[in-house]
């Protein structure tokens, strides 16, 4: 393809005013050249070869040389599996023909066949999948190498065919309960390798995801299918997809307030909510624990009503089933409220004599936070101090909440290295400590 008629093809508009597409969306080509091209073939031995190895069948020929098996592979798409006798170490080796020349590769059974990183349940499905890449890098390399350099964002399929509900999604500002104003946050993709059963393609680059086998990536949180370099090119632009998810528990915060559309995760407001409104005199208000059953019928409430769940007294009685149904929330976060990356710069804070300068390196370290999760953490913080303030009739200290919440906000010690030790956590209660007692002038 000239370079003019590239311009042409990413340059022209591809939606009208109202968002609707008025050129076609995904190109066929790469599809085309799939299917042409050749099909698997295995060339058998004339019987079962004696001490073949039980995970191949007849396409195994025993020990043989390169040349014999060239002269047994006659058409496009032959293929057998033969031990190699040109090396002193036992090595299985699969010869296969296109384009009217033999390759040979090393190959490898633990489970499942591989010759590089893509693993198959068969030989008939390896071989397949490396025919169709062997044709499409020898039909479009060169078109494969340029999809990747001249696509454009704006223009994709992903942005054409979700133009009006992305626009829609934008317009609607849901507030939080308290009527501020909702945060857009950035969120990067969460790509991971993925197999794709029947026709797919790339809804960044719109060519089709070639092969039968780990064919690109695919964003658990919203859904986004792409090429493995395609992917690398995507913007932190994730939306995603509530029907995803399996819950509210176990689920990265970001994503969690970017599906919601709210600036913190709804658990952590309805649980502070409702505290403040009946839980703030009552003695050990987060010390002590609610009964495992009403928080399991919590939990269960949150996963499938998310925030229309009831919670007052109504609901659940017991206020400290709230409470521990906040710390469940928070402990199970897949990264901690106090990131990985951001934890040591807190501990290390501590370490600063003096105390003005101690507190601003504190805040230097907290601003790093993602910012949903600084926005978290600073409404929690400014709650467990107003809890503080109640201390004469809930008994609960700056140091008792911060030894209740240690463990569940910042990360826990490598156990490997305390060889099977309790952790030490003082330093950590001692930073959430400060936090808790400074948290006005940390996030004001």
């Amino acid at each position: 393809m000239e370079k003019e008629e590239r311009k042409e093809v990413y340059d022209t508009p591809v939606t009208d005013e109202n968002g609707s597409p008025i050129s076609i969306v995904w190109k066929p080509d790469l599809y085309k050249l799939q299917q042409e091209s050749p099909k698997p073939q295995p060339v058998f031995a004339s019987s079962a070869v004696s001490g073949c190895p039980f995970f191949y069948g007849l396409e195994y020929h025993g020990a043989m040389n390169h040349k014999e098996a060239n002269s047994l592979l006659t058409d496009d798409g032959n293929y057998l599996i033969r031990l190699s006798t040109s090396s002193d170490d036992k090595m299985y080796t699969l010869s296969l023909k296109i384009f009217g020349k033999v390759h040979h590769y090393k190959l490898f059974y633990d489970g499942q066949h591989y010759v590089s990183q893509k693993r198959f349940n068969t030989i008939n499905d390896l071989v397949a999948d490396g025919l169709v890449t062997l044709y499409m890098e020898s039909k479009a390399g060169k078109y494969i190498y340029l999809m990747h350099s001249l696509i454009s964002y704006e223009k994709s399929p992903y942005m054409t065919l979700n133009k009006l509900k992305r626009k829609t999604i934008k317009k609607l500002k849901p507030r939080q309960l308290n009527c501020e104003e909702v945060v857009d946050y950035d969120k990067p993709h969460n790509f991971k390798t993925h197999n794709f059963k029947g026709l797919n393609w790339c809804e960044l680059c719109s060519n089709f995801l070639w092969g039968f086998t780990q064919q690109g990536v695919k964003c658990e949180d919203c859904g986004f299918s792409a090429h493995f370099k395609c992917s690398e090119k995507l913007p932190p632009d994730c939306y995603p997809d509530l029907k995803l998810f399996r819950g509210v528990f176990g689920i990265d915060l970001t994503t969690h307030v970017k599906a919601y559309k709210t600036n913190r995760p709804f658990v952590v407001d309805k649980c502070v909510e409702e505290i403040e409104r009946r839980g703030m005199s009552v003695e050990g208000i987060y010390r002590v624990s609610g009964f495992q059953e009403e928080m399991d019928s919590l939990r269960l409430a949150l996963d499938k009503d998310g925030k229309g769940t009831i919670m007052d007294d109504q609901a659940y009685e017991n206020i400290h089933v709230v409470a521990s149904i906040l710390k469940m929330y928070l402990r199970l976060l897949p990264i901690p409220l106090i990131t990985y990356d951001v934890h040591p710069l807190v501990i290390k804070a501590l370490e600063i004599q003096m105390s003005w300068e101690r507190l601003a390196e504190l805040r230097a370290a907290l601003k790093k936070l993602p910012p949903a999760h600084y926005n978290t953490l600073s409404y929690l913080m400014a709650h467990l101090h107003r809890v503080t303030l109640r201390l004469d009739e809930n008994k609960m200290t700056a140091q008792n909440l911060s030894t209740v919440f240690a463990p569940t906000l910042m990360p826990m010690p490598d156990l490997i290295d305390f060889k099977g030790t309790i952790p030490d956590m003082n330093r950590d209660i001692s930073a959430l400590h400060m936090i808790i007692e400074n948290q006005n002038a940390i996030f004001n």
